[in-house]
């Protein structure tokens, strides 16, 4: 980045110091952002900035001449060292907290070669809508009770398996902090109370769902993926989770950070990201160059994502893509786009040898009827 900005120094020009530098201009304008990001802009500020921070908002006062007199610096943290504060401070405060659920007892009987899945399609805890500005009310409280209810009837409703996968596709919050702003684009969200509140009834409708599943099958896999709404919200519910369920070996709580997960069950192999990052299209080649051997070993090959909150079911050569509704309601930009997508969640089941052999869809229809 200092090179960069030398460059510039020494050639006259931005253009002249790219072509310098054997860079594209894209590039080189990148690399002059960073270097401002970092507090290294001369004519401004030079001196860098301090540990773990970056530049904010400059003011430059200049006198006769055009000369700098004076200059007013906003510092603020980067995000990735608040993130990584965060991070330190959620796991500090669930020290207390680890293995503070009583065991459930495991089911007495349960088929050995079944895998069901429930994803989880965006639930957007912490949205609010009015229903005279969108159709229908959505809020906090309606988030936990209609979730719930679509896993409590799922569980019902499907054998009892030898391992249950609640397969969160991403966006379980509505918003990532306080700002009630999507993280990259900063577009306003409409949210309903507190973040710490949202937080908190987020977690604890997760647990709900795990334990309930736990009483029907024999083993369950918690996997979060990170949505374009909640990449950091995400992995602090697997971090709360895991410290939640840390004295219970039935439950496994996927960590890792990845954009993809994969998980092969027999002969299904099984590829989830949230879908706001690499094209739907591209995701079984992804899926055969990141897990080669399961790639070879699988039979069937699956993607299960979110974030479009409507159905849709492709398939590739060799693999099919996937995407799921969700039960949240329209906030009120999707309403005026148009959007008018069903809302449902489903539990799939698969077989070791045979792959997906039958599916069960819960409408909003006859949730609403359990809440």
């Amino acid at each position: 980045m200092r090179e960069a900005v030398e460059a510039v120094s020494l050639h006259g020009s931005q253009n002249a110091a790219a072509t310098a530098l054997n860079l594209s201009r894209s590039t080189f304008r990148h690399r002059l952002r960073e270097a401002a990001r970092h507090g290294i802009a001369p004519g401004h500020f030079e001196n860098g900035t301090a540990p773990g921070y970056l530049m904010g908002k400059v003011t430059v006062q200049r006198g006769p001449g055009g000369i700098v007199e004076r200059t007013w610096e906003r510092q603020s943290p980067g995000q990735q060292e608040a993130f990584d504060a965060l991070e330190a401070a959620i796991e500090a405060i669930t020290q207390d907290i680890k293995g503070a659920l009583p065991a459930t007892a495991a089911p007495s009987n349960y088929d050995a070669d079944l895998l069901t899945l429930i994803p989880m399609g965006d639930p957007h805890f912490g949205l609010l809508t009015w229903s005279k500005e969108v159709g229908e009310d959505f809020d906090l409280k309606i988030a936990e009770e209609l979730t719930f209810a679509a896993v409590d009837r799922l569980c019902a409703l499907t054998p009892s398996s030898e391992t249950a996968m609640l397969l969160n596709l991403g966006d379980f919050y509505h918003a990532d902090n306080s700002n009630n702003r999507t993280p990259h684009s900063g577009n306003q969200l409409d949210v309903d109370g507190r973040f710490q509140l949202i937080a908190q009834v987020g977690l604890r409708a997760m647990i709900r769902c795990i334990r309930r599943l736990l009483e029907k099958h024999n083993k369950v896999i918690v996997r979060n993926n990170r949505g374009n709404h909640d990449p950091h919200q995400a992995f602090m519910l697997s971090l709360a989770l895991d410290a939640m369920f840390s004295n219970e070996p039935r439950v496994e709580i996927e960590m890792t950070p990845a954009s993809f997960y994969y998980y092969r069950f027999g002969k299904t192999l099984i590829g989830s990201t949230h879908g706001d990052g690499a094209k739907l299209a591209d995701l079984p080649l992804i899926m055969a160059s990141d897990v080669p051997g399961d790639w070879a070993a699988a039979t069937w090959r699956v993607w299960h994502c979110g974030h479009f909150h409507h159905d849709q079911l492709k398939d590739h050569p060799g693999c099919t893509v996937e995407t799921h509704r969700t039960l949240a309601a329209n906030d009120a930009w999707h309403r005026h786009a148009g959007y008018r997508s069903g809302r449902d969640m489903k539990a799939l089941i698969y077989h070791r040898e045979h792959g997906e052999i039958s599916r069960i869809r819960c409408g909003l229809s006859m949730l609403k009827e359990a809440v």
